[in-house]
């Protein structure tokens, strides 16, 4: 049994910069030309030692082992570190309880990039999506619930059971929603420019995308820069009248982020999850055949199939400078190797100060680094559960894996959600925290034994910092807490519960490496975000070491499992390689 499960189970120099072309996403030709050379270059400098690679990835979360498929396949020997037994990061599936697959980090794989999918082949390794009919079920304190649905149409439907006015307006809406979510689609799939240090090829190389954004028109190219400084309830607001409604719809962005709904800048957060919506338009989601650590599998079969080595259990304790070049790894059991290359998909603090050194970073730096905002705020219970739920007023009898079987959510509305926050930023536990849900084997009976379920929670608020006590002590109570809540929307549940496995934004940091238990790797506020993530004196991906790169989700465009920083960095370390 993994050592996350053992532990929290129970029962019941900044180098040179990209050309042009190097901020594309699109491999150049002249790269295709130089790839045969590269490839023998490669092969003559491994010849020296079996300890020598051409690149070392750092993290086998998603995104070290998107990079790393990306290197392997441009023909790279390419050595993947994972501190943990189990592939994943936080997108990972493990064995917690007997006979039951569980994801122990992130829930849902909606704004995983189809690009990558494609280009790496993925399907051909065994990935297979899942998609629920109804996108998010959202109780109703009173009993009952709004379903909004894939199918706009029949979202709007469900809607006009709340308000007629609201249902006429969803399905522009969800028109809005989409176009302005597409546009910022084709910003997070570019490297940024280095805005501190632009070049005139850089700025030449953002050209179609500012032309995408300027075919917004001028009212919409308008109302998105009102939008995304805006509070999510100001927003939400002049669209909607129903707050059954505009919870429904907006409470998902505010997942993983240490601010209420009334806080500027929120709506960005809501566009952020809608990126890859497609026919659902508000939010992105979709689930995995065999739990989300089969994403992390089908990553490492197209790494391995192109030559790659992934090692589990293998910790990385520093990183060895020589001639301001990394020039060793050095694992925490003494063995040493060395690469011409080192990505890390760990958070950039971890990366640069405890792995490298703050002693071999500049003053600015290094008080740049101090201020990211990690502040994690939610916490994960796992429940394995001996029947299916009754949740009052869905009748689970008649299909419930259509009801059921995506998003299931407690969030009233965004005064409810904000009156959560309200205990957070004080240092408490939400007492009435939002609970966004899911129930995977309703999707994929094989995760759990004939005639049980799984059901994930994902808590809103449960800050890292706790005033007057500690997680340690908190643990108890947040299990109570959330089932005492459910108890309210799913009279009888506590009864089903077999097992259960609580995991505190304390756990989240050290078993997942999440700094101070963000999820996101850093705050994704607008300060955070672009060309200023992880910090402005950074350019993207890269650090003040030349051969050392960032693909993590502290890099742009942030969190949730995209693939976009891993993608990104690979495809700019490829760029640059042979100057290492």
């Amino acid at each position: 049994m993994p050592a996350i499960a053992r532990r929290y189970a129970t029962t019941t120099n900044v180098g040179r910069q990209p050309t042009p072309a190097e901020g594309s996403l699109a491999l150049p030709v002249a790269w295709r030309r130089l790839r045969c050379s590269r490839i023998g270059r490669s092969e003559a400098w491994a010849m020296h030692s079996a300890n020598r690679y051409d690149a070392i990835i750092i993290g086998g979360g998603h995104n070290g082992l998107t990079a790393a498929a990306y290197l392997a396949k441009a023909g790279l020997k390419v050595l993947v570190l994972e501190r943990r037994e189990v592939l994943g990061g936080a997108a990972a599936s493990e064995k917690v309880f007997p006979g039951y697959t569980v994801n122990t980090g992130a829930l849902d794989s909606g704004i995983f990039l189809p690009e990558v999918v494609a280009e790496l082949r993925l399907e051909k390794f065994g990935l297979r999506f899942l998609q629920s009919q109804v996108v998010v079920t959202a109780l109703q304190a009173e009993g009952g619930d709004l379903k909004l649905w894939r199918d706009p149409q029949r979202a709007a439907g469900e809607i006009a059971h709340f308000s007629t006015r609201d249902a006429a307006r969803y399905p522009e809406y969800i028109r809005w929603i989409k176009r302005m979510a597409g546009v910022l689609r084709q910003v997070f799939l570019r490297v940024p420019p280095n805005v501190p240090h632009l070049s005139p090829g850089e700025l030449f190389s953002w050209l179609p995308s500012a032309l995408k954004v300027r075919a917004l028109g001028r009212k919409d190219l308008m109302a998105l820069l009102r939008a995304l400084p805006m509070p999510l309830t100001d927003f939400m607001g002049e669209w909607f009248e129903q707050q059954a409604v505009q919870a429904a719809l907006g409470a998902g962005g505010m997942t993983g982020v240490t601010l209420g709904p009334r806080a500027s800048g929120t709506v960005f957060n809501l566009l952020y999850q809608a990126w890859n919506a497609g026919q659902a338009g508000f939010r992105a989601s979709s689930f995995i055949r065999g739990g989300m650590g089969a994403l992390a599998q089908a990553l490492a079969e197209a790494a391995r199939r192109h030559g790659a080595e992934i090692r589990t259990g293998a910790a990385v304790s520093r990183l060895v400078l020589e001639a301001d070049r990394v020039s060793e790894v050095v694992l925490d059991k003494g063995e040493t190797l060395s690469a011409r290359i080192v990505l890390s998909s760990a958070n950039p603090r971890h990366t640069l100060f405890d792995l490298l050194g703050a002693q071999n970073l500049d003053v600015r730096t290094v008080r740049e680094l101090k201020n990211i905002r990690f502040r994690g705020s939610t916490a994960r219970i796992n429940l394995a559960l001996g029947a299916l739920p009754a949740f009052r007023g869905i009748d689970t009898n008649h299909e419930p894996q259509v009801s059921l079987a995506g998003h299931i959510l407690i969030c009233p509305s965004l005064d409810y959600l904000e009156r959560a926050y309200d205990d957070a930023k004080y240092g408490g536990i939400s007492q009435s925290p939002m609970l966004d849900m899911h129930i995977p084997t309703l999707l994929d009976d094989s995760l759990a034994p004939p005639g049980k379920h799984i059901l994930c929670i994902n808590i809103q608020y449960a800050p890292y910092h706790l005033r007057g006590t500690d997680w340690e002590e908190q643990r108890s109570n947040l299990a109570s807490l959330t089932l005492n809540l459910l108890e309210e929307y799913a009279p009888g549940i506590g009864a089903l519960v077999e097992h259960q496995q609580v995991l505190t934004p304390l756990d989240l940091e050290r078993e997942f490496g999440l700094a101070e238990g963000c999820i996101f790797h850093g705050q994704m506020t607008l300060d955070q975000l672009w060309f200023m993530r992880p910090t402005p004196v950074l350019p993207p991906y890269r650090t003040p070491i030349a051969n050392l790169y960032l693909c993590g989700a502290g890099t742009h465009p942030g969190g949730g499992v995209t693939g976009a920083p891993g993608r990104n960095a690979a495809r700019l370390a490829l760029r640059q390689i042979d100057h290492f």
